[in-house]
C-alpha cells in the first residue's frame, strides 16, 4: 500500500531558503547597479521585469564598461537559454494550467525555484497556488534586495568584504539536501561534486559543473545496485 502523503508546507516556508539567499545577492547586485550607473529605478525595474540573477550582474558590468545596448540584450538572451531546458523538463508535470498561470510560472522560474520544484512535482506536491507563491515570495525577496542594495549603494565601498557571495551556494546546499531521496541522488550529488572539484583544477575549468553534473547523473542512473525512484 502507498504511504499517505504528508500535507504541504505553506508556500513561504517552501520558499524561506531561496529568500534568504536572494536578499543577500539582490543587495549585492543592487550596490553594484547603482555604482554602474543606473539609479533606483533602472536598477528595480531589471529585478522586475529581467528578474535572471547571473544576466543581471553581467549587464550591470557591461552597462558599467560602457558596452551598446544591443551586447547586454544578446548577453542576457543566451545566459538565460538555459530557462528552456528548465521549463521542458517541468512541462509535463504542469498539463492542464491555463495559458496565464503558464506564463506567470515561467517567467518567475529560475535556478534555485526550479531546483525546489522539480522535486515538489517528483513528490506528487502540484498544487498550483503554492507552486505560483513559491516564486512570488523567491522574486519579491530579490527586489527587495535589489532595492535595498541601491539605496545602501553610496555607503557602501564594496560588496566583497560582506561575503554576500557565499550566499547562493549555501542556498544551493540546502536545496540539494531536500533532493537526496534516495542512493541514486546521493551517488549523483557525491560524484557530481568531486568531479567538478578535479575539473575546476584543469584547462577545462569553464565546463567543470556541466560535465561533472552530466557524468554524474549518467553514471548514477545505470549503476545496477541502485534503484532510482519511479
Amino acid at each position: 500500500m502507498r504511504e499517505a502523503l504528508r500535507p504541504e508546507p505553506s508556500a513561504f516556508s517552501q520558499a524561506l531558503p531561496i529568500v534568504l539567499g536572494y536578499l543577500p545577492v539582490g543587495f549585492a547586485y543592487g550596490v553594484l547597479a547603482v555604482k554602474a550607473g543606473l539609479g533606483l529605478a533602472y536598477t528595480t525595474l531589471m529585478s522586475v521585469l529581467v528578474y535572471a540573477g547571473s544576466a543581471q550582474l553581467i549587464a550591470v558590468n557591461m552597462f558599467g564598461a560602457g558596452a551598446p545596448a544591443v551586447s547586454i540584450v544578446v548577453m542576457t538572451f543566451v545566459v538565460n537559454l538555459r530557462h528552456v531546458l528548465f521549463s521542458a523538463a517541468l512541462s509535463p508535470y504542469l498539463k492542464g494550467w491555463s495559458r496565464a498561470r503558464l506564463a506567470a510560472f515561467t517567467f518567475e522560474l529560475t535556478d534555485e525555484s526550479f531546483a525546489l520544484h522539480a522535486t515538489r512535482f517528483h513528490n506528487r506536491q502540484r498544487d498550483p497556488a503554492k507552486t505560483l507563491g513559491i516564486n512570488a515570495f523567491a522574486q519579491a525577496s530579490w527586489v527587495t534586495g535589489s532595492v535595498a542594495g541601491a539605496l545602501a549603494g553610496g555607503y557602501v565601498p564594496d560588496v566583497k568584504p560582506l561575503g554576500l557571495d557565499f550566499a547562493l551556494p549555501a542556498m544551493f546546499a540546502v536545496l540539494l539536501v531536500g533532493q537526496l531521496t534516495s542512493k541514486a541522488h546521493v551517488l549523483a550529488a557525491a560524484l557530481g561534486a568531486a568531479l567538478t572539484l578535479v575539473l575546476s583544477r584543469t584547462p577545462v575549468a569553464s565546463y567543470a559543473v556541466l560535465a561533472g553534473a552530466v557524468v554524474a547523473a549518467a553514471v548514477a542512473s545505470r549503476t545496477p545496485w541502485i534503484k532510482t525512484p519511479s
